[in-house]
């Protein structure tokens, strides 16, 4: 199957007129506060870069690398601003001792998105996801106050990340029946290491209008192909996004043997398709019909070249079956139990349906 596709070639952002390009740009890399980010040099660079080629669409959240994230995407925006799809998140807390300063309600919200307006260096943020579901806040809180800041003029689009497939779709089924403005994006981890969000997650986007922009598309790093059983030392790591990116594959659950198995398969493919592993498995998300832009996490100008490569990249049937086989996931009840054939005939009998 053949990926011929462009950063200038845009796609529509759910069930939105909004055009994004098909591999977004993360900026979780931008800053060296975490201990393995790019520098500002570096991360001009790369935003130029990824600019340059008709690339549009731009991921950051509050609190990435402490905020030196935004603050950079704001200076490198000068005088290209309205031409770029900017999206950033809520949540985290910004302000230790404050309970307020973190969370899913209306008070963190409004205060993170003027922060992030101010560090931004823009009035309007195009896309605010809810970064990680708090367990705790109502739905209606979230959903009117996302509608009033749209009405406000700050923000343009909402999305959500990180958050139950039935309180999403219960979210989006009340802010169709209200009149609030709906979802339109769902950023989750999706890779060959990372398929069980095929279980609900990615149906319940299909089918309720939400693009799906997969975050760490080549498992922290574990997909290109640079670790090996003698990183697996490193146990499950500290539950910290400080310190080296080993620690933070590891403490995803990235860095395993399943996903040094997945990866082995990852790059005999890479070198049977003369394409680099991180090529192969940034092609392999989008395959996928409802994956909208895969987002690029890279520290280096030659990561960012490297993996745009993923645009140009031919996977037979046989490689696509071998990626899909060792990944294969479990999709449990009652998804195996509704595709067993004894299912199957007590409910259609000898009826047939034609595939929509």
């Amino acid at each position: 199957m053949t990926i011929s596709l462009s950063l200038d070639t845009y796609r529509l952002l759910g069930r939105s007129g909004l055009r994004i390009s098909p591999l977004s740009l993360g900026a979780m890399t931008f800053g060296t506060d975490w201990g393995w980010g790019a520098d500002e040099h570096e991360a001009r660079r790369i935003f130029d870069a990824y600019v340059g080629r008709g690339g549009n669409f731009i991921d950051t959240a509050n609190q990435y690398t402490n905020g030196t994230s935004e603050r950079f995407i704001g200076e490198f925006a000068k005088g290209k601003r309205d031409g770029l799809v900017i999206a950033t998140k809520y949540t985290l807390p910004s302000r230790p001792g404050d309970p307020n300063s973190g969370g899913n309600h209306r008070k963190s919200m409004v205060r993170s998105v003027e922060e992030s307006l101010e560090r931004l260096k823009t009035d309007y943020i195009d896309l605010l996801y809810l970064h990680l579901w708090d367990f705790t806040t109502p739905v209606e809180e979230i959903l009117r106050a996302m509608d009033d800041l749209i009405s406000a003029g700050k923000i343009v689009y909402v999305g959500i990340s990180d958050a139950p497939a039935w309180q999403i779709s219960r979210m989006q089924a009340i802010a169709d029946l209200r009149g609030w403005a709906p979802l339109i994006a769902l950023q989750i981890e999706y890779s060959l290491i990372e398929r069980t969000v095929e279980r609900d997650l990615v149906p319940m986007a299909r089918e309720m209008g939400l693009g799906v922009i997969p975050w760490s598309p080549l498992a922290s790093g574990v997909l290109t192909g640079k670790y090996s059983k003698a990183d697996l030392k490193i146990g499950t790591g500290s539950a910290s996004a400080v310190g080296t990116r080993k620690n933070v594959a590891a403490a995803n659950g990235a860095l395993s043997e399943r996903g040094l198995a997945v990866a082995d398969v990852v790059k005999a493919i890479a070198t049977e398709a003369g394409k680099s592993p991180s090529q192969v498995a940034l092609a392999w998300t989008l395959l996928n019909p409802t994956v909208a832009a895969p987002i690029m996490g890279v520290r280096t100008l030659a990561q960012l070249e490297d993996n745009l490569g993923a645009l140009d990249v031919t996977l037979t049937d046989d490689q696509r079956a071998r990626l899909d086989d060792v990944s294969a996931i479990d999709l449990g009840f009652p998804h195996e139990f509704l595709a067993r054939p004894m299912t199957r005939n007590v409910t259609f009998g000898d009826v047939k349906i034609a595939a929509r």
